[in-house]
């Protein structure tokens, strides 16, 4: 197997596009879920938008695992070291079951002090907890399925991403519509059937995924599981290059839901509105979480080759790939975002709300196309503690600005949303220089 990678377009190419596919399926799930919910109303909906944002803290943690432990394995690739990557994958997998327990204490001692404390209305508070309390036992299942993105994405197996992500829609799609509504012969639970149906769907694809790495010989080719004895060195190193990544994506997770608790006290509509705009970053920026992926594996592949002068133009390939998907998806948005906005069931009212804040939305997409590009060049470099200072300068102006506007000013919800433009242009400005001074290239390991 060929672990080490090359650089041009069709390379980029042949690496993003099967992740592109594998990150657009389960934002599928997000819509049908956004969907389903909403035929059980506006409180639903709202509702909906906190819990989401809730999980997402959480899922998030495990994707700053997912990419220190990617950029390991894409290091060792460049080097040509399988045994190696198996035995980073390995402790990626106990790392991760133990972050997962410590979600599910977090949750049921702190979730309902905070979210009662916070949210304005008392059954949004109520209908949040009651679901999270259900979902958060999905969290070890999603962590193995994360690890599994890394191992993969890391050796640039893409392809094999399809499967899992295939079974997980189709299974999140029939239970859905099952446990919500109560088809089929199920019983009809409402808003917590799809805190139920996410369950089953993310271990149906963990599932599918492990069996088809097995079947495909994964696990021989890299040794996985061939030693079950966990290495504090290997553990420590690990968590070094990857600890940085998780606190990154927790601070920036916490804020947006900070974002959406001064959402909520603009009404359930303001709520309902900005949680299908968590949908459409989710489906229209596809493109641009895939290239960023891809950044993060190739930048540490190459430089695990010592090719450290070919970094520079890689990133500039895949900015413009990136970019060019991005607009073209913007331009098909807002031609007639009514379109996207009807299916969720809410009304006129909603749809003219949510069309304003699209044509703002439109404009952080294209900054996020090439900003998450040059971050996730810094994190294939190895140095994490940059992101995460990168991260947290960044995030001190989005509070900011989102407070004033939001609950100071009390501007329309249109003038939060500014807040994502905010966000990606302080990325862009930081991570840009970083790359560019070159300051990167020292004690690349």
């Amino acid at each position: 197997m060929e672990l080490r990678l090359q650089t041009g377009y069709r390379d980029i190419l042949k690496l993003a596009m099967p992740i592109s596919f594998a990150i657009l399926v389960p934002q599928f799930n997000f819509i049908t879920n956004t969907i389903f919910l909403g035929g059980l109303g506006e409180q639903a909906l709202a509702s909906a938008g906190i819990t989401g944002v809730y999980y997402l803290i959480f899922a998030v943690i495990g994707n700053g695992l997912n990419n220190g432990l990617q950029m390991l394995i894409a290091r060792k690739a460049g080097e040509n070291n399988p045994r190696e990557i198996g035995n980073l994958f390995f402790h990626g997998v106990w790392l991760s079951l133990a972050i997962s327990v410590l979600g599910i204490v977090i949750t049921y001692t702190f979730a309902p002090i905070i979210l009662r404390a916070t949210i304005h209305q008392a059954a949004t508070a109520e209908m949040s907890i009651s679901f999270l309390y259900i979902r958060i036992w999905g969290l070890p299942l999603l962590y193995l399925y994360i690890m599994r993105n890394a191992l993969l994405v890391g050796t640039n197996l893409t392809k094999l991403l399809i499967w899992g992500t295939l079974a997980e829609t189709i299974f999140n799609i029939f239970f859905d519509y099952a446990l919500i509504y109560g088809h089929f012969g199920f019983a009809a639970i409402g808003f917590n059937g799809a805190a139920y149906a996410s369950i089953i769907a993310e271990a149906a694809g963990l599932i599918v995924v492990f069996a088809v790495i097995h079947f495909k010989g994964v696990n021989k080719t890299f040794a996985l599981f061939e030693n079950w004895k966990i290495n504090a060195t290997t553990t420590r190193h690990v968590l070094f290059k990857s600890s940085p990544l998780i606190l990154q994506y927790c601070i920036s997770i916490i804020t947006w839901e900070y974002f959406y608790i001064l959402i909520e006290h603009h009404g359930a509509r303001a709520l309902a509105v900005s949680n299908t705009m968590r949908n459409i970053f989710g489906v229209f920026g596809v493109f641009s979480w895939a290239f960023a992926a891809t950044t993060n594996t190739m930048v540490s592949n190459i430089i695990g080759q010592r090719r450290e002068e070919e970094v520079l133009p890689l990133i500039k390939r895949i900015v413009k790939l990136s970019m060019l998907c991005c607009v073209a998806l913007t331009v098909l948005l807002n031609i007639r975002p009514d379109i996207f906005l009807s299916i969720y069931g809410q009304g006129q009212l909603f749809i003219e709300e949510g069309t304003a804040v699209i044509r703002v939305i439109s404009i952080a997409l294209i900054l996020m196309s090439f900003s998450s590009i040059w971050l996730n060049a810094v994190t294939g470099t190895g140095h994490t503690k940059v992101n995460l200072a990168i991260e947290v300068i960044t995030l001190v102006f989005y509070i900011i600005y989102a407070y004033l506007v939001l609950e100071i000013w009390d501007w329309p919800i249109t003038w939060g949303w500014g807040s994502e433009l905010v966000y990606w242009a302080g990325m862009f400005i930081m991570s840009y220089g970083y790359i560019q001074s070159g300051k990167w290239r020292t004690h690349n390991n």
